[in-house]
């Protein structure tokens, strides 16, 4: 799943950018912005991000029998 950034929690610090394989990660305004074409899903700026502005977000499953 592609990583999704909060701009209201992201503080432009830059450490996704020094992280990210691709470098599919860039600021603009001051505020992280992940290119999805580029995007590899590793998951490497989510947990660099020092305020959690970053998260990737799972589909909830389908399978009735899973609780």
């Amino acid at each position: 799943m592609v990583p999704s950034i909060d701009g209201e929690l992201c503080n432009g610090c830059g450490n996704c950018i020094e992280v990210c394989p691709p470098q599919a990660i860039h600021l603009k305004d001051e505020t992280a912005y992940i290119e999805i074409d580029f995007c590899e899903e590793c998951g490497l700026c989510a947990a660099e991000c020092p305020v959690m502005a970053i998260k990737i977000i799972f589909p909830r499953s389908t399978d009735p029998h899973t609780h």
